[in-house]
Order: structure tokens, then sequence, then C-alpha cells
């Protein structure tokens, strides 16, 4: 009771009644919004309400995106046709013809819809570094894929709208239209061309169904040194020949086996599970004996499992040793009679094994055996298997003649985000004729759709910036998504932002997102947690959810809308003069009356392009609407401008004022604020603007303000103290944290740990008293002793010279230049948990006692009625230090939640509806491939620095060979 009439509370109390009739005084001498009530009555005629049906809404947004999908579908379907016919035609010339265009022309002019140089009148051709295009399986590729450039420019010609069409051959030639330079070598920030579109997301999604992947690690004593490096090298090649739809673990074994990692049973093969198998893979030692039993034991029993997310498609084993004696065929024979699991069998190092045990695992259960004898041979090898998983698609014919769209990914070329359809391309020689059919799948053909194309199919100004659509595919990652922001930098790693890491997950979020995956159509109204678009602030708001399937994909599409957004004002401007009078406050010489204008850089109209520049753009803008009539049909949305006339030309102690507007007009006044304004004009994107329209309240931000109170987010506004002065806008947490967390503790704040992970961070720092620098392979005394390893080691001189300035001609230039800088270090993807703070309860009075080893210090907090402040009254801190840790609200980097968690509780996914494992009838090639290490050393040293086709088929004494064999 004593505390009830404490001095230091009735004062707070009082002064806090006294900041709230000062800020109403301010609000009424600043007059905005009185006025902009009575402009908009006075005007009112010029507008009309009208009612935004979500329904209706999804309904065609979802039928735009579909009919958008169908196309390139068709236009898919139509290079399909076209590639097959002239692989069966022209696939048995022997590709001794010259090719017609050996090197990229040089009439390359700017489209900004590839936002590169292209050429329309040729194809252009990409072929990974470590395969010799002089060989003779490239010059036959070469010559019968060309007939694609007529199809592809037929295509473009019919839908002019299209973008990369693209084939992507089993043997790593990418054959893509419009033409254009692969490598720009003063953009490209490790100029070393890794390309290969045998690993693309896209392609691998195409070339063969899910797979239950099991890899086994052999850890015994027989494998130290070299061949454990080769392993753990191939592993993680391996891993990234998988894509989200496939499941995989990787368990070592000696005498026992156990899981490298914290996963007991296979995991969704995302970019973060691939990522800590791969980290757990570096982690094991070699020692004690050779236990195969062991190991196929624990293979086939995590295979088995079926109560956790699988492919249910292909089961593999890949086991990667040194060999042995034993052929564990007790334990086939047990686990595996129907053959339904297929056994890859890698042979790693050099060793004098007998090949035989080992070849016969693969080869009595339907897989393949492969020699790794050095590390040239590692990224071949690892993606040779996809081909055998393929066959069952060529066995079902039409059946596997299915489009399939991929999760986001970014593009190669610089397009930016894209979802690819992709189609198998069979080998079609044999057919028809009493000749088995070849059974090998020739590669994927792909079409490319910008997110920017299906963001133009939703648009949101009529319900407002808090308004958004959503679209997710099966696994549950977002393909549109006012969050979808990805940071990374590196083109072979996929987009997965998966809808619940996007926003604030609740139990109700997860059952829309079950639903969405599912098909389903729905709508659903709920309370949730909104995070700012700065990420500093959470607030509490209704959304109402509606969503719906976009038929002929796996894509759901939904929408949110508040409430508020249900309704909608639309101008009603249907006459020049009315028109004239209105766009003349746009005029720049009307800036001093109207106050300076912003205008946002939306698409008003399809011959209006956006622009950056506010000055430049609005005056295009006012040149546009002096020249058309309010209703051409090029304009796409009936703009609302809100006419401001002029305001009060006495400030009374008020610094600047502005206004917001639905239309994307922005004024502010006076003028000279105009100029210096550093907020964005779209107002969609203003954070005060959002949080705005969710508060029944004034919202006040801590910008460049001299006060002692904290906004809902616990940032400072005012103080009085004078050190603080140059830290108004900080976390509170980080001025006083012994403050902030009894502010915690006593519920006026709540905090909310969220994680982003779409961040870039730097690369983990090597040991300083490391040997060699990050990412370099060091050669060990075996390997310098190697043929095979220096070739290998020449491919990669050669492909940061010669390779990447064949489109130039200027290969002498790009030799002497190449080694001049160092490639940039490139950040890396990383998890980052950050915190929002907001107020827990409605209470309005908080108050407490700070309990240190010396003193004590009293303080009370006084919610501010009708605004996001609260206005704290606490004793000096002097004497009476702070001994509680910082608190940040910033992003730290994080390792994010618990990955073992996860997997053991994995989120609802649903796979593709088709499967191709039947693998009865699939024939096996009674061969041997024996593909030459590139022995080009001698060439560059000399300074020659291009192959001829003979070397294809030179025969070098002492040169390493890899070996890919089938049954016997």
């Amino acid at each position: 009771m004593v505390q009830l009439h404490n001095p230091f509370f009735e004062i707070t109390v009082l002064w806090s009644v006294r900041l709230m009739k000062y800020r109403r005084w301010a609000l009424m001498q600043s007059n905005v919004l009185n006025f902009s009530y009575t402009i908009y009555h006075k005007h009112r005629k010029h507008f009309r309400v009208e009612s935004n049906n979500a329904q209706e809404l999804v309904a065609t947004a979802a039928g735009n995106i579909e009919r958008l999908l169908a196309n390139r579908s068709e236009a898919l379907k139509v290079s399909l046709s076209g590639i097959e016919s002239e692989s069966d035609t022209e696939g048995k010339k022997d590709g001794k013809e010259k090719k017609r265009n050996p090197y990229i022309p040089g009439d390359f002019s700017f489209d900004p819809d590839f936002k590169r140089d292209v050429s329309y009148n040729t194809t252009a051709v990409h072929i990974p570094t470590d395969i010799y295009e002089g060989s003779t399986i490239i010059l036959n590729e070469l010559n019968w894929t060309e007939a694609l450039e007529d199809v592809f420019r037929k295509n473009k010609e019919e839908d002019p709208s299209l973008l990369w069409q693209v084939f992507g051959s089993a043997t790593g030639l990418a054959r893509y239209f419009p033409a254009s330079p692969w490598m720009d070598l003063s953009k490209s920030q490790n100029k070393i061309d890794l390309y290969d579109v045998r690993r693309r997301p896209w392609y691998i999604q195409g070339a063969a169904s899910p797979k239950d992947m099991l890899i086994l690690v052999d850890a015994s004593g027989s494998v130290s040194g070299l061949t454990l490096k080769l392993i753990k090298i191939s592993v993680s090649k391996m891993l990234e020949t998988l894509s989200d739809d496939d499941f995989v673990n990787v368990v070592s074994f000696q005498n026992v086996a156990k899981n490298v990692s914290c996963f007991g049973n296979l995991v969704q093969a995302n970019v973060r599970n691939k990522k800590i198998l791969k980290n757990a893979v570096e982690n094991i030692t070699a020692n004690l004996s050779t236990n195969y039993t062991a190991g196929f034991e624990t293979a086939f029993e995590q295979l088995k499992q079926m109560n956790y997310s699988r492919a249910n498609c292909n089961k593999i084993i890949m086991l990667f040793t040194d060999g042995g004696e034993d052929r564990a065929e007790k334990i086939f024979q047990l686990e595996n009679p129907q053959k339904n699991v297929r056994v890859f069998t890698f042979s790693v190092g050099k060793h004098n094994y007998d090949k035989a045990p080992i070849q016969s695992m693969a080869c009595n259960n339907k897989g393949y055996y492969y020699e790794i004898p050095s590390i040239g041979a590692i990224r071949l090898n690892t993606q040779e298997y996809l081909d055998v998983l393929g066959r069952p698609m060529v066995k079902a014919k039409q059946k596997a003649k299915q489009v399939q769209w991929t999760n986001v990914y970014l593009d190669a070329l610089e397009l930016g985000l894209v979802i690819t359809g992709t189609l198998p391309v069979f080998n079609k020689t044999g057919t028809g004729s009493k000749k088995p059919q070849n059974q090998l799948i020739l590669g994927v053909m792909a079409i490319d759709v910008s997110l920017d194309d299906i963001r133009r199919l939703t648009p949101q100004y009529t319900f407002g910036p808090n308004g958004y659509y959503f679209a997710i595919d099966p696994n549950g990652y977002v393909l549109l998504h006012p969050n979808l922001n990805p940071q990374t930098a590196k083109f072979h790693e996929p987009v997965t932002l998966d809808f619940l890491d996007a926003e604030i997950e609740d139990d109700i979020k997860v059952q829309i997102r079950k639903q969405m995956i599912e098909g389903k159509t729905g709508s659903t109204t709920i309370s949730t947690l909104l995070k700012s678009t700065d990420k500093r602030y959470i607030d509490r708001g209704q959304r109402m959810y509606t969503f719906a399937p976009v038929e002929g994909t796996d894509y759901s599409l939904a929408l949110v809308l508040p409430e508020y957004s249900m309704h909608y004002i639309r101008a009603t401007i249907g006459d020049t003069i009315t028109q004239a009078k209105f766009s003349e406050s746009l005029m720049a010489d009307k800036f001093d009356e109207y106050g300076y204008t912003l205008i946002a850089p939306r698409d008003y109209c399809k011959d209006l392009k956006p622009d950056a520049n506010n000055t430049e753009f609005l005056k295009r803008f006012n040149d546009y609407i002096d020249r058309k009539t309010p209703n051409n049909p090029m304009c796409k949305y009936q703009k609302m401008e809100k006419y401001l006339p002029q305001f009060l030309s006495i400030l009374n102690g008020v610094m600047s004022r502005y206004v917001a507007t639905e239309g994307g007009i922005t004024r502010v006044y006076p003028t000279s604020n105009g100029l210096d304004w550093t907020g964005q004009a779209e107002t969609y994107d203003l954070s005060f603007y959002k949080r705005s329209l969710d508060n029944d309240l004034y919202i006040f931000t801590p910008t460049n303000l001299n006060c002692y109170i904290l906004d809902d987010g616990g940032f400072l506004v005012m103080t009085n103290q004078i050190d603080h002065f140059n830290e108004i806008g900080k976390f509170f947490g980080e001025i006083d944290p012994c403050i902030m967390r009894s502010l915690i503790n006593s519920s006026l704040y709540t905090n909310k740990s969220t994680y982003n992970y779409q961040s870039l961070c730097d690369p983990k720092k090597e040991d300083k008293t490391s040997a060699g620098m990050r990412s370099v392979y060091v050669p060990t005394i075996a390997d310098v002793l190697n043929l095979g390893w220096w070739a290998t080691a020449a491919v990669k001189i050669y492909q940061s010279c010669c390779f990447n300035c064949v489109l130039t001609k200027n290969i002498p230039e790009c030799a002497s230049t190449a080694t001049d800088d160092a490639p940039d270090v490139e950040k890396e993807v990383c998890i980052k948990e950050e915190y929002q703070y907001y107020f827990e309860n409605d209470s309005l009075s908080f108050r407490g006692v700070i309990d240190t080893e010396k003193c004590s210090r009293l303080y009370h907090a006084e919610r501010l009625p009708k605004t996001n402040l609260v206005f704290i009254v606490a004793e000096t801190e002097h004497g009476c230090e702070c001994q509680e840790k910082i608190l940040k609200q910033e992003e730290q980097e994080s390792q994010g939640p618990d990955p073992c968690q996860l997997a053991s509780e994995p989120r609802f996914r649903k796979g593709p509806a088709a499967c191709f494992d039947n693998n009865s009838h699939v024939s096996a090639f009674n061969q041997t491939w024996m593909i030459q290490d590139i022995w080009i050393l001698c060439w560059v040293l000399s300074g020659v620095l291009w192959l001829s086709p003979v070397a294809s088929d030179m025969h070098l004494a002492g040169l390493d060979y890899l070996v890919i064999s089938n049954c016997p």
C-alpha cells in the first residue's frame, strides 16, 4: 500500500499525463489527420469503395499462373518432340562433321527480359571444363542437337515472353537459347566455371524418380590416408546429386556400423541436412577391421523404416570402400531377395584387392560397380548412377512424359529466381525394330519461368501493403512470398525457405500448410504475430488465409488479407478536366503549395517503366498522363491519388509532416524536408506505414529524436541522459540491460525468437597453423607421383583460362591475366537468429527494483495510452553498475534449431505422384567404359592452349583411367 503513494510513482504518472497532453497538442498543430479526412469528404464523388472477394482473387490468380505454366509446358513438349526425332535420325552419325558455328557470334544486344546480352540468331553450348570438347561423343552431340536452334526459335516467335530454353545432355553438354556469353569475368566472383548441367536441381529432378539413399562408408583401418580423403570427397559429391525430393543418410562401418551424424534415419536431402552430413563425414576416422555384414544390416534396416517421411520410390545403397574378400551374400539373400534395393559399389584409391567381391555386390543387386583411383574420377563417377535410375523412365515411355516443375533456385545466367519445367529425353534408337531399345536417357529438356513473371500475375494494389499472395510446392517451400529474399550468391544451391520459416509459426499455420500441400481449397481467419518489414518489431493482427491449388501443377496459391483490406478505394476520374486538376499537384513547380511529392516506382501502365530515380520517374509519369486518357487500356490499375491542398504554413513546433497513401503518392511538407527524405518512395515497403494499419494507435519511431522513452520494440526514443543522445534508435537492452531484463521479467515486454535462413556469413576462418588455404586441396606425395592427379590439376589451370576465353577467342590475353587476381572469398549461406520484443499485455503501469551486490535501483514504467510508447523513470546507475549481460536484438549467427529434433519430427510434405523404379526389364550393357584423364599439362606448360580432336583417341602410356563397369 505504501508504494501506491510513493512520490516516485506519482511523479512518473504526472509526467506521463503531461507527455500525452503535449503529444495531442502537437498532433492537433500538425492537423494532418483531420485535414486528410476533410480532403477525402470534399472529393468523395471521385472515389468509390469496392470489395475484395478473396476466393475470386485466388481463383483468378491461380488460373493465370496455370495458363502461364501450361503455355510453357506446350513449348517444352514441342522441343522434346523435335530433339527425340532428331536423335533417332541423326544420332547414328559419326560426329566428325564440322560444327556450323564453333564460336558464339558477336551480334549480342542487351535484352531487359534476360538482363544481359543475348543473340536470337543462334543457340549457345556450354561444356563442363573437365570434359574434352573434341571427343567423338561431344562432337556427335554438338551435331545432332544443333537442330534445336530452329525449334527454340519457333517457340520464341510463337510466345515472345519465353525465357531460357535449355537441353541438358547426360554427357554434360548444355545447349540453350537465346545465345549469351556464359561468364562475365568482370562480374564473376570466383572466376572459375564449375557449372555442370547434370548437377543442376532441374536436371536431377527430371532425370530420375525420387530416391531413398543410404551411403555406406568403409572406415576400417585399411582406408586410412589418401583413400579415406578420396572417400570423403566422393561422399560429398554424391550428396550434391540429391534434391529436396530425395532422402539420405550416411553410415560408417568397421567391425560395427554407426551413423556419422545425429540423424538416426533417412532425412530429407535439403541444403541444411546435406551440409550437416558433409561436415560429419569429415570427422570419420579409420581404424579396426571391415565388417560388410554389419554395414549392410544397418543400411537395410534404415531403408525399411516406414514411420518416417520417405521418397518411397528408388531405394539405393551406395558403398564406398577400398575393397575386400567378403561378398556379404547372406545379408543380401535375407534382406534383398526381390532385388528391390539397388546396390552401387565404389572401389576407391589404389590397392591390390580383388575387385570381384564388391563388383558382385553391385551386379547381383541391379547396381553398378565403379572405380575411383584418383581425385579426377570423383565428379564423373558419383553422378553416373543417375543414368541407371533413369532407365525405368525410358521403359515407361509416355507415362514418364509428364512435365515436372521445380522449386525455386537461382538461375546460373543471372535471370534471378526461377522455377523450371522439365521433361526427360529418351533415346528412341531401336524402337519399332527387332533390335532391343537403347534404354539410356539422353538428357532433360527444360524451360524457365521467372518469379517476376508470376508476381505480375498476382498484383496486390487493391488490398494494400499488408495483404499478399504466397505459393508453396509439395515440400512446403515458398516460391512466392514477400519474405522470400535469398541472399545466396551461389547459383548451385537451391532456395528452400519453408512457409513456416517465412512467417512466425503457429499451430493453425501448420494446418494451413498441410491443406495446401494436399491440394485443398479453403479459407480461415486467425490472430497471428506479425514481424515488421525492418525485422525490429512484432505486432498482433487478424489475417484471413484463402488458398487453392494451381491446376496442372503441384503448387498451391494463397492470399492473405487483413480485415481492413476487405474493401478498397478506387478512383473514378472520368474526364480529362478532372484528371488535369488532380495531376497538377504532382508537378514539380507545385511542390511549395502541395508539399514535396514522391511516387512509388510501380508498373502503373504497361508502356511506362518504373524508375528508382523519383525526380525522373515523376517527370515521365506526368508526361505520360498528359498524353493518355484515364481509362487507357495500357494502364493496368486505376489510380487513387489523394489530393492534398496547401498545409498550414506555420508548423508550430512540428519539424515535418508527411502523408503516405495507398496509391503510391507521398507528400512531404515543408519541401526542404522532402529533399532530404531518406525513406522509400514505395509506400508498401515502409515499415511505419504497414504497422500503422495493424494498430489502433499512433505509431512513433525513434529516428532522429531526443527523448527517454521506449517504443513497443524496446528501442530508445527519448532520454534525458546527454551521454545517450547518440544512442537514440538503439535497442535498450544494449544501453541498460538490467532495466530491460527487469521489464521482461515483469511482463511489460516479451520476446519472440525467429531464424533467418536466407542470411550470408563470412566463411569460417581456418586454423592459422594449417598448412594450406581453405578449399585448396594439398597434394600428398602419392598425388605428386600420380600422373592422373597432374592431369586433373592441369584441367583446373586450363579451365580458369582457356575455357573462359573461348567466347572472345582472346586466349593468350586471358592466359596472361587469369591469375592476376585471387578469387574473391565467397560468403556462405548461414542461419541467423534474431529477437523481436513486444508488449505482452494491456496493463499500463509497471514497477520494480533492480538489486545488485552493492545497491538497488527503483524504476517505474508507464504505458502512454493510444501509442506504442512506454515512459520509464529509473534511479541513477551511478555507483550501482549493472552486471547483467547485454541483450541484443539484431541478427546473430546461429546454428538454428536442433537438426536432430527436426529430423525426428519432420514437417509434412508430399512427394511426386509418379514413381518409376520398376527395373525388372532393364537391360545391362556387358562392357567396361574407360574414360581417359585429360592430359593437357604439357600443352599448357609449353604454351599450346588448344587441343586437337585427335587427343580424344590417344592412349598415353602410364595415364590413369577410370572404370565404370557393368556385370560380366
